[in-house]
């Protein structure tokens, strides 16, 4: 586990600003939020590899070799946010109780909403993002789910950016800590668009494991129809995450000519 260079930076303006108790709330929020996220992880059979904690939550980096469905990244991913709420639940007990220090447990209870919140926006690498990309993997081949998944969450945090940049043409100050969160999201999305052609490569890798779950339980395979001239690579862009696939060639007449189980699409696409 380690601390992102912005959550230092949010670490000695807290100091400087005299706020070291609101940072040590933060810090154990955002920790207790992180290991939601692994606990559900390990509980998923998934390897986590490291988390980075970040000032809204944190990045969780896990290994996926085909296992992780949709379903369990979308319990990974509420996982977090399911800590602030019973967070939140155990400190308004506390108050209706006239226990703990009113003011410190009000600023508690608002600081687990706005993570929470916060985290459940539709911008990757937060958990609404990967709520919102697990659920369109179920509707939409994975390589356009990642690529359309990244563009909304490009597009996001431009929003978030504008947004802590708003004041400014109002003579206001700009919200400074949204601004930094707004630059990281926007930067690790454009990155992670860059590298989608690197991505697309590891999910067609990771391809085996769906192919023994497909034979283990015997689920009816899903087609896909192809022209004989179809480009390899945009045939295996019709994948599906979690499903196996037969390819069905067609000739120039429409007859169909072949029928190719996708790991044979695969193994032709990589000795290209």
């Amino acid at each position: 586990m380690s601390l992102h260079p912005l959550f230092v930076i949010v670490m000695l303006l807290s100091v400087l600003t005299g706020q070291f108790l609101e940072l040590l709330t933060l810090f154990a929020i955002v920790l207790i939020h992180e290991f939601g996220h692994v606990c559900a992880a390990l509980l998923a059979g998934v390897t986590v590899r490291s988390v980075q904690l970040l000032p809204f939550g944190g990045v969780a980096v896990i290994e996926d070799h085909g296992q992780l469905t949709a379903a369990r990244e979308i319990g990974i991913a509420l996982a977090g946010p399911l800590q602030n709420g019973i967070m939140i639940a155990a400190a308004w007990g506390l108050l209706q109780t006239g226990m703990g220090n009113e003011a410190f447990l009000t600023y508690f209870i608002q600081a687990n909403a706005i993570i929470a919140l916060f985290n459940l926006l539709p911008i990757l690498p937060l958990d609404g993002g990967k709520v919102l990309q697990a659920t369109v993997s179920l509707l939409l081949p994975y390589y356009f789910t990642m690529l359309w998944s990244g563009r909304v969450s490009i597009a996001a945090s431009v929003l978030v950016t504008a947004y802590a940049l708003w004041p400014l043409g109002a003579g206001g100050g700009v919200r400074l800590n949204l601004l930094m969160i707004g630059a990281f999201l926007l930067y690790s999305n454009l990155t992670d668009q860059r590298n989608l052609p690197y991505r697309f490569v590891a999910f067609l890798m990771n391809r085996e494991t769906v192919y023994q779950q497909h034979l283990w339980t015997g689920a009816v395979a899903r087609p896909i129809v192809a022209h004989s001239t179809k480009p390899l690579d945009e045939i295996l862009r019709l994948l599906r995450r979690n499903q196996y696939h037969l390819i069905y060639v067609l000739s120039g007449s429409g007859s169909v000519v072949a029928a190719i189980p996708e790991q044979r699409l695969i193994a032709s696409y990589f000795k290209i």
